[in-house]
């Protein structure tokens, strides 16, 4: 079909992914400067302050309102994190304690996607292809976004009044990127973008994806007995650091060259938390169930959900390969993490998540996963990240008396983000009654293609999260899966639920134009497929 029906159809089978009737509203109601401070509460000072950006730009453009308005979200962000210090060592509990110290690093990364999104941004401005970069822009600004929900979730269970105070500091910061990203979006974006051709001479039939590189090739063929390590941890005396930790701790900072760290089978003891500034990191163990990292963290020990990752990442361009991360704290304790990932552009390769509560945390950003086990109860793939998984198994554990199984909780609050889930070509082996999702958020995206359903896939398919809340701006989806669940005659009838009937409805959720993954996966040396089958 011309591809300006293409276009109109998808609007018409999509409409969660346009923005809302207010950034819908036409450029010339009103100027874009208002545009960019509507809604905040502080309207005169943003207005100033935006127009103080302005003062040395030159003309107003759109570019420049928009260089403006990032400007002073980055600001306010960097104002947000110092006024959240004075809260330090005033807290009465434990978890306050931990929720201020999550906020912190939370701003900490909204500033940096802030600050990554206006260098890109000048890019643009300089000449670059907005098609080119738009992917980052949009990851980046949606996950800016989503940090300060996270941030105040950490205060459920806690004296409200505390609580207040945080959300009144860290509304503004909010409001201003949740703004950007709609100015933006109503800016450069399409719908979403169109394929991206690529040209390659490598064999159309290799196992890798055809544009790797060579070396990452060469990387992922070879047995990790026999591969290049920067560095070896082993429980035997065999390798140079005897904890994962030690071994992360001394991996250089904001490096673009891959640190490969092999960790040697055994049974790791320990919370694992990798900042941002460890970047291009791979992990590599000896297999699934060989080399084990363990934790026990839960919410009942006072623990934010956030804090209780057995394994977290948050640099950029993660890596990992051949290794289970678990919790074992069990359905009883409620929320315990086993990965949590804000790493952007990371994949994981033959990797085991195990759980029960909130296994894998799809925090935010782009992330990739290829022939992963997943297990847990309630709302086990969770999140706000923009995520494929592809050829993975995902495994239902016996939740506690009177709970409901859901595998997916996504968690987009913002029409404008590029978030979601999409789960391609895997395996949903339940052993208990089990719904495919619930709506966290109420955006919330998630779609399962071309994947085999177990016959304790619940005929609804999908559950409440309460009442009518999200049924109607979700966007939940089907494409051709297979198996005794995956029957579409008695799904649920919500507005925001589709039955995906072609193949470029489907496609939209690929590997490529879903996460670009044509501009990263390539150096992590997974091999995937690019889209669904048709």
């Amino acid at each position: 079909m011309a591809f300006a029906n293409f276009l109109f159809t998808i609007f018409l089978l999509l409409p969660s992914f346009q923005a809302s009737p207010d950034v819908n509203q036409s450029l010339n109601s009103q100027p874009l400067v208002s545009q960019a401070c509507r809604g905040v509460d502080n309207n005169y000072q943003c207005l100033s302050n935006i127009q103080t950006e302005l003062q040395n730009s030159g003309p107003q453009t759109p570019s420049s309102v928009l260089h403006a308005a990032l400007r002073t979200t980055l600001n306010e962000a960097r104002r947000a994190i110092d006024t959240m210090t004075r809260f330090t060592g005033l807290s009465a509990s434990y978890r306050e304690q931990m929720a201020i110290e999550d906020c912190k690093e939370l701003l900490d990364f909204s500033v940096s996607e802030l600050a990554w999104s206006l260098a890109e941004m000048r890019k643009i401005r300089d000449g670059g292809s907005s098609a080119e970069y738009e992917g980052n822009l949009k990851a980046w600004l949606s996950a800016a976004l989503s940090n300060q929900d996270t941030c105040l979730e950490g205060f459920e269970g806690t004296d409200r009044h505390l609580e207040s105070f945080i959300r009144g500091s860290v509304k503004q910061v909010t409001q201003l990127i949740g703004n950007v990203l709609a100015l933006y979006t109503q800016l450069h974006s399409l719908p979403f973008p169109p394929p991206r051709h690529i040209t390659s001479t490598k064999n159309a039939s290799s196992e890798f994806p055809e544009w790797m590189t060579d070396g990452d090739q060469e990387l992922l063929r070879t047995h990790s007995r026999h591969m290049h390590a920067d560095a070896v941890v082993s429980l035997d005396g065999s390798g140079r650091y005897s904890s994962i930790t030690d071994a992360v701790d001394e991996a250089p900072s904001h490096t673009n060259r891959r640190y490969v760290i092999y960790v040697k089978q055994g049974v790791y003891k320990e919370n694992i938390d990798m900042k941002k500034k460890k970047t291009n990191i791979m992990l590599v163990g000896d297999g699934i169930g060989r080399t084990i990292v363990t934790g026990n963290r839960n919410f009942l020990q006072g623990w934010t959900t956030f804090r209780t990752a057995t394994v977290a990442v948050s640099g950029k361009g993660f890596i990992a390969r051949d290794i289970t991360f678990r919790n074992t704290a069990g359905p009883e304790n409620h929320q315990a993490v086993a990965l949590r990932v804000d790493s952007d552009q990371s994949a994981f390769f033959r990797c085991s998540i195990e759980g029960y509560q909130d296994t894998l945390y799809i925090h935010s950003l782009r992330q990739f996963y290829r022939e992963c086990n997943i297990y847990g109860t309630i709302d086990f793939i969770f999140g706000n990240g923009a995520a494929v998984l592809q050829n993975c198994k995902i495994f239902t554990r016996v939740p506690l008396p009177l709970q409901k199984v859901t595998i997916t909780a996504q968690g987009r609050k913002n029409p404008n983000q590029n978030t979601g889930f999409s789960i391609q070509n895997s395996y949903i082996l339940a052993t208990q009654p089990t719904y495919l999702g619930r709506p966290w958020k109420p955006y919330s995206r998630t779609v399962f293609l071309n994947s085999y359903m177990s016959g304790l896939v619940q005929p609804r398919g999908w559950l409440e999260w309460y009442g009518n809340f999200a049924l109607n701006t979700l966007w939940y989806g089907e494409y051709m899966n297979y198996g005794p669940g995956s029957s579409l005659s008695g799904r649920v009838r919500w507005p925001g639920y589709h039955i995906i009937r072609d193949a470029s409805t489907a496609g939209y959720f690929s590997v490529g134009r879903f996460l670009n993954g044509q501009s990263w996966l390539p150096a992590t040396g997974i091999k995937f497929t690019e889209g669904p089958t048709n």
